[in-house]
């Protein structure tokens, strides 16, 4: 379902982008070229003056939730993965290149660049630098847990830019074989 929000907002969507026939886009929603958007992924700028914008590249994998409260946004970066279940919630600004484990939780955060989040990590209220990597489990919503964050490996940053490739192919693929809808 694409569909405007109560201010009448309606998402603009690249032509290249794939949006699996089960999402949900409503509101003030820019997706970008060659994003995949899988099945039942909600993505919503519905309150008073909140925008999501999804950047070429990235994957919004099955279940994915984006929700940006009134008055703020959320930004996905270039060729970043939202894998499966995790919840995005503005304000939120994820950079490129990034992956988001399953089932992770990230608000009020300002993810840099490089950034593996393994699953079920939650990020809240903190700064995240360029290259690190956050185990599975983890808690980040202190500076001090900031602090002890490692960089990412070159088995992360590997593993991270296979899944972007495959979801460029599943985009492309499901696209030219008019599987779901691709619209402008």
């Amino acid at each position: 379902m694409i569909g405007c929000n109560p201010s009448g907002d309606y998402p603009k969507i690249d032509k290249t982008a794939y949006i699996d026939p089960t999402a949900v886009i409503i509101g003030k929603v820019k997706i970008d070229k060659n994003v995949f958007v899988g099945p039942g992924a909600v993505i919503r700028a519905d309150e008073i003056e909140s925008s999501i914008s999804i950047n070429d590249g990235s994957n919004i994998q099955d279940r994915v939730i984006i929700h940006a409260l009134g008055n703020s946004s959320v930004l996905i970066g270039k060729n970043t993965s939202l894998s499966h279940g995790c919840i995005i919630h503005g304000p939120c600004k994820i950079g490129k290149g990034c992956f988001i484990g399953f089932g992770s939780v990230i608000f009020k955060a300002n993810i840099k660049d490089n950034v593996f989040i393994k699953s079920l990590a939650v990020i809240e209220g903190v700064k995240i630098l360029d290259k690190k990597f956050i185990p599975n489990g983890a808690i980040i919503s202190s500076p001090k847990a900031v602090e002890s964050l490692q960089s990412i490996s070159k088995e992360e940053i590997v593993f991270a830019n296979k899944v972007v490739r495959a979801n460029l192919r599943l985009a492309k693929g499901y696209r030219l074989k008019n599987c779901g809808l691709a619209t402008e």
